[in-house]
């Protein structure tokens, strides 16, 4: 039997039966993509799926030890409530992870636990940001823009370039710092895989600093900073993760990790997220995670504890974690830069943390091209090739710039996509010429 859907006066169900800020906040990109690419595999067609920020179990695993402690404490009925805050015994554990592995060292009252990083992000912008406040980001960046709207603030995104491998340096930054409220910051950058070096990193933090100084003295609250160091353990080659605290210590009472297991250990679905900041912030935090509901189970909270106290396994498994992740990006390096060799609009920056590479494809007025998502349905259409472009992460400029995730592909699936690629690339660059 059909449902009526009319409301028990008759009206209908429209867009004006929700309020404003529902009505107006716009759905993933991301997950566009990835829903059109989901429908494309059902149908049994080939493609390279470079587009999610998510792991396939086939691929990447979670690790062994993870799973068998989650059934373990499943088994041992740990499946109601856990504390608004988090399970104590899961705040140590991420307090001794900082102190041994960051150099970080924080109270207990400065960690709080959730149902992943994103409940993390939310409670920082609703703990911090009031409707109007200035919220200052660098883009290409994840999903600030998203939160800026539900929050009611003035987004101040800040465009970058590939030559500063897509990180803002402080000379963009320091005219907005006196009026912002809020500075997002990513390292490893999610959608990019570039880092922060400390020649870019130390001046903003010092910045940053100086304007808290001003504000105290005038009596205005502090510029405060979120910090998305959800890929830290992802780095590859000479690359060294960097913290603002671990560089500026005087950064402490206005810094905000957003952090947890989603991402090092392949563990998206597992839920598992934890902030660490300062008490002030934090505790406000656990309250609106409780409101919410955003808390992470019980039994996953209590497994993850156990296996981060266990050093041994977590380092064995991200010692094997890092070389399939880095071994896919440097397939994927090395065959794009194959293509550029023989002469083909491609480029991109050598892979350095997280699972994602930035590649640009130079198409845009050649062969009818007239944007990113031209380019984008050309080389899904053509070679099977599944990209998001930067315009997904608030970049506005159609240069030809993507994001390439190589969680959920194999080597081989890289390989092969290669010579499609090349094919399809080609086709364009003679009609062109």
């Amino acid at each position: 039997m059909a449902l009526d859907l009319t409301d028990t006066l008759g009206h209908p169900r429209d867009p004006e039966t929700v309020g404003g800020m529902a009505r107006g906040l716009l759905g993933s990109e991301i997950l566009r993509v990835a829903a059109e690419i989901r429908t494309l595999v059902g149908r049994g067609e080939k493609v390279c799926n470079l587009t999610v920020g998510d792991f396939s179990p086939r691929e990447f695993p979670i690790p062994a030890a993870l799973r068998d402690l989650i059934a373990e404490a499943l088994h041992a009925g740990e499946t109601n409530y856990p504390p608004a805050d988090g399970m104590l015994e899961l705040r140590q554990a991420v307090q001794r992870l900082y102190a041994r592995s960051l150099g970080l060292h924080y109270p207990l009252e400065s960690i709080v636990i959730a149902s992943g990083a994103r409940p993390i992000v939310y409670g920082t912008f609703r703990s911090v940001v009031d409707p109007g406040d200035v919220v200052l980001y660098p883009v290409p960046s994840w999903n600030n823009q998203y939160y800026v709207y539900m929050v009611e603030a003035k987004g101040v995104p800040v465009p970058t370039t590939s030559e500063q491998r897509f990180m803002p340096t402080v000379d963009q930054l320091r005219p907005h710092l006196p009026r912002a409220r809020l500075l997002c910051l990513g390292s490893p950058l999610n959608p990019t895989g570039t880092t922060f070096s400390e020649e870019q990193l130390r001046p903003v933090c010092t910045a940053i600093v100086e304007e808290n100084l001003e504000r105290r003295r005038a009596g205005r609250p502090p510029l405060l900073v979120m910090y998305d160091q959800i890929y830290w353990a992802l780095t590859f080659g000479g690359t060294k993760h960097l913290t603002p605290v671990g560089l500026v210590p005087e950064m402490a009472p206005y810094t905000v990790f957003v952090d947890g297991i989603s991402k090092a250990f392949a563990a998206t679905g597992v839920r598992v997220g934890w902030g660490v900041g300062p008490p002030s912030i934090i505790s406000r935090m656990k309250d609106l995670i409780g409101h919410t509901g955003a808390w992470a189970p019980r039994a996953e909270q209590i497994a993850s504890a156990r296996f981060l106290d266990n050093e041994p396994a977590v380092e064995r498994y991200l010692g094997e974690m890092r070389r399939g992740v880095e071994s896919r990006l440097e397939t994927l390096h090395e065959g794009l830069m194959s293509l550029r060799a023989k002469g083909l609009p491609v480029s991109d920056i050598a892979p350095q943390g997280a699972i994602y590479l930035s590649a640009r494809f130079d198409l845009v007025g050649r062969g009818g091209l007239r944007s990113n998502e031209d380019i984008r349905k050309l080389l899904l259409e053509r070679a099977g090739f599944a990209a998001v472009p930067f315009q997904a992460f608030g970049l506005a400029d159609e240069t030809g710039w993507f994001r390439l995730s190589v969680g959920a592909v194999s080597e081989a699936e890289i390989r092969e996509v290669i010579p499609r690629l090349e094919e399809a690339l080609r086709t364009v660059v003679d009609a062109a010429a």
